[in-house]
């Protein structure tokens, strides 16, 4: 029995200002509009003995994870692990592992997969995952390897070692980011793949080698999963003992360590996305090296990439730019310098700029809001509600809201009253009052909202229900 089990969890600061920490890189819709995490799913669509997808992710993004899913043409069905925290992908894996064995039993092959990785090949994919199952029912722990198509110094590298009897190889060693000179001599040797980051293993295999190589994250892991909380059908882990688990990634705790490991070259094409480089080779150049995405016009400039979605972007008589547009953050950077776009982010944090966390459009479990200007004492909001969602009943100390219905109609609690909105009618919510704003319709409710008071950030909330569980 096959198990995917996706990881979710990764805020790709390379590739700010898309990703951001309520946005991170598997949600980032590339230029066919699907995201990387559906792209992922949909991979797994020509395997057909896939049981059940067990997916962890942070607690935050499940409303969004579960909405990207829900447009997969996958057919399996979901589980959910919520972490409250980020710990790295050795105990992502490990608790993810434990879900698989509790549903499944400890004999299931166990499919690892980042939810941010792109694999245009889905039959290529499956069929190299049908040699893993394999070397897995053996009980070795199977990584991919993808042959290098450049000396790359940001990846890992695996070197492969004797011929397996059930296909792949066994696992000579494993480099992690060499050196220029390093990476060309592994090439030329012929001998090594960089390291996907995609493993495939009976779970009771890896159990016992996370046991026998990192106790402390076994031992974590088990007392984190023997004390979770199930909601909705799905699992919500403790924050005080899933933040206790080492913050380790899987190879550095299991694969580098472990004698078992065995690598299936990848058939398929790959890429990890992992910077604004690679998301520009995912589309055709002209004839002077420029790329772009959205609307953009090039004059005498070559080898640029820009990508912008509502504004045309220029570049003229420029040479080797990314540039990268969103309505309120914008990147221009040296091609040769887009590793160091993560720097941006982490100072955006550090100086808790909104343009770290949040874009101008934000999802929510019943929706969206976009902020379309603001100011001092003044805030003005499009709200989209989703067919039959609602938000919670809540209540602001410091503002007054007024709600103009686009389209649609609004199911409306106010105070005391209960009114329908429709369509170019308005409603008043004085501060202080309980108000709830719901979509009884089969289509979408779009609507204005004009705020105004002496504080308006997103904190000033009381919520007395709410039927996605958030406080």
């Amino acid at each position: 029995m096959l198990i995917p089990l996706i990881l979710s969890g990764g805020s790709g600061t390379r590739l700010w200002p898309v990703s951001r920490e309520a946005y991170p890189k598997p949600f980032i819709k590339l230029a066919d509009g699907c995201s990387l995490l559906q792209k992922t799913l949909d991979r797994l669509v020509p395997l057909d003995e896939v049981a059940e997808v067990v997916t962890v992710t942070n607690r935050e993004h499940y409303f969004a994870t579960r909405d990207e899913y829900n447009r997969s043409a996958l057919a399996s069905d979901h589980f959910f692990v919520l972490e409250p925290c980020a710990r790295n992908t050795a105990p992502a894996v490990a608790v993810g592992v434990l879900a698989a064995v509790a549903r499944h039993g400890s004999d299931a092959i166990v499919l690892v997969l980042p939810a941010d990785h792109l694999v245009p090949d889905a039959e290529a994919f499956a069929a190299c995952v049908r040699h893993a199952e394999r070397l897995a029912e053996r009980g070795h722990l199977v990584t991919f390897g993808v042959l290098p198509g450049y000396p790359e110094t940001g990846f890992g590298y695996i070197e492969r070692g004797e011929a397996l009897d059930a296909g792949g190889y066994r696992v000579e060693r494993f480099t992690e980011k060499p050196s220029l000179e390093t990476a060309q001599a592994m090439i030329q040797s012929g001998r090594f793949y960089w390291n996907s980051g995609m493993f495939c293993f009976r779970a009771d295999a890896f159990l016992s080698e996370l046991e026998l190589l990192a106790p402390e994250i076994h031992a974590g892991a088990m007392q984190c999963w023997q004390g979770c909380e199930s909601k909705n059908g799905h699992v919500h882990l403790s924050q005080e003992l899933f933040g206790k688990i080492p913050d380790i990634s899987i190879d550095y705790a299991v694969m580098e360590r472990s004698e078992r490991v065995a690598v299936v070259p990848a058939t398929f094409p790959w890429s990890d996305v992992g910077s604004w480089k690679a998301v520009s080779e995912l589309t055709q150049p002209d004839q002077s090296g420029n790329r772009k995405q959205g609307e953009a016009i090039f004059v005498d400039s070559r080898n640029c990439y820009v990508q912008s979605d509502s504004r045309m972007i220029a570049a003229v008589g420029v040479d080797g730019l990314t540039i990268v547009d969103t309505p309120d953050a914008l990147l221009v950077a040296s091609k040769d310098h887009v590793q160091d776009v993560k720097k941006v982010a982490q100072q955006l944090k550090l100086a808790r700029h909104p343009t770290h966390m949040l874009h101008r459009t934000v999802m929510r479990p019943w929706g969206s809001y976009t902020v379309l200007e603001e100011g001092a004492g003044f805030k003005i909001k499009r709200i989209v509600v989703k067919p039959g969602a609602s938000l919670s009943l809540q209540m602001h100390y410091h503002r007054s809201e007024h709600w103009i219905v686009v389209s649609g109609t609004a199911k409306v609690v106010n105070g005391e009253q209960q009114l329908l909105v429709r369509t170019n009618e308005s409603t008043f919510i004085p501060a202080g009052h309980k108000h709830r704003l719901e979509n009884p319709g089969r289509v979408d409710l779009v609507m204005i909202e004009v705020q105004s008071g002496s504080y308006l950030e997103e904190d000033d909330i009381v919520r007395f229900e709410d039927r996605y569980g958030r406080g």
